[in-house]
């Protein structure tokens, strides 16, 4: 939902809906909101996405969900992730592979150049190995950080 004041001078932007929704998109950059979903779940996570002309902010707003990176060596994903903190600034530079593992009823800000999620992305399918071991070093994080 989007709102204006009187004049048109402060927009407000609001989506509740689950997924990916680019809210503020102007000429090179665009504010997005990433709200749970099933997809996101570290159960459902089978790929990776990579942007190749631009870095992605990630902000967490509510809930809990860990930033996951990836390097490739001898063609085998090695992971790196964190358990993301509300209100810090986490930086995905471009040419990163990534993605975001979300609990129910997180709440993730992003900021990307415009159209991103149209035309500057690619996916890399984890095969089974690679899912578990994902899986499991996310669920570990999450773990230790709330122990």
């Amino acid at each position: 939902m989007i709102k204006s004041n009187k004049n048109n001078l402060i927009e407000t932007y609001e989506v509740i809906e689950k997924g990916f929704h680019p809210l503020l998109i102007r000429d090179n950059w665009q504010v997005a909101k990433l709200n749970y979903l099933e997809d996101q779940n570290i159960r459902n996570i089978k790929k990776l996405d990579i942007h190749f002309n631009t870095d992605e902010v990630f902000v967490l707003l509510k809930g809990k969900a860990v930033i996951i990176a990836a390097v490739f060596e001898n063609e085998i994903p090695v992971f790196e992730m964190e358990l993301m903190e509300q209100n810090m600034i986490y930086n995905i530079p471009k040419n990163s592979w990534h993605n975001i593992a979300m609990e129910e009823g997180s709440e993730v800000l992003l900021v990307e150049k415009s159209n991103t999620h149209l035309s500057d992305f690619d996916h890399f399918n984890l095969d089974p190995k690679h899912i578990t071991i994902l899986r499991d070093k996310v669920e570990e994080l999450l773990k230790n950080k709330t122990n």
